[in-house]
Parts: C-alpha cells; sequence; structure tokens
C-alpha cells in the first residue's frame, strides 16, 4: 500500500489517497504517479509516513517543492525557519523541562501553558 498527493497548479496538496504500491503493475500500468494523475488530471506525487521520501508526509494544504522534492508544512508562524529537514523551528529552541508550551509570536518566546 502506497500514498499519493493530488496537487493544484501551486503545488498545493488538495488531496492524499491510499494506493497501488509502485512495485505492484496492474494491466501493464506501474507508474501509478502517472496513472493516477491521468485519471484525475491533477499532477500526482507518492508520499510516504516515515518521510523516507519526499521528507514529509503530505497533508492538505502542504506545498510540494518540486527543486527540493519535498514536501513542506504551511509556516506556523512568520517568524519560524525550515530546516535542512523541511521542518519548521521557532527562533528559539522550546524548553527541555518537561512542561508545556505555546509560541507566542509577538513577544518572540515560548510561554507556559497552564
Amino acid at each position: 500500500m502506497a500514498h499519493y498527493a493530488f496537487l493544484d497548479k501551486n503545488n498545493i496538496v488538495t488531496e492524499v489517497i491510499v494506493g497501488r504500491d509502485e512495485t505492484e503493475i496492474v494491466d501493464g500500468v506501474s507508474d501509478w504517479e502517472t496513472a493516477y494523475g491521468d485519471y484525475r488530471g491533477q499532477k500526482c506525487v507518492r508520499t510516504s509516513y516515515n518521510g523516507r521520501i519526499r521528507y514529509n508526509y503530505a497533508g492538505i494544504g502542504y506545498t510540494y517543492d518540486p527543486i527540493d522534492d519535498a514536501f513542506i508544512a504551511p509556516q506556523p508562524f512568520p517568524s519560524w525557519i525550515l530546516n535542512s529537514n523541511k521542518r519548521w523551528e521557532a527562533p528559539l529552541p522550546y524548553p527541555e523541562d518537561n512542561k508545556r508550551y505555546s509560541w507566542n509570536e509577538e513577544a518572540q518566546s515560548w510561554d507556559e501553558m497552564a
């Protein structure tokens, strides 16, 4: 079983489906990205839960970057920076004291949650 993401004209994920494994051949078809894309009239790109391909599992609203061949989540806050693993990082590391925090964009800090 494999997962595939459909992209709009701006490379934004519109849907993710479960489909045929890329090693499966049915009626001579083995390129499932192309087959699903042709069927739907949208670009189709494989994604994986474990992130071994394309960095992150695709989700609706994610962007596909064809240059880096990566799915990228929407930026959570303007100050956050995309790291080399194609994940967003806050300007300050998350505190490591076993408490819960939420990011305060205005103060550029982690605020302890009650």
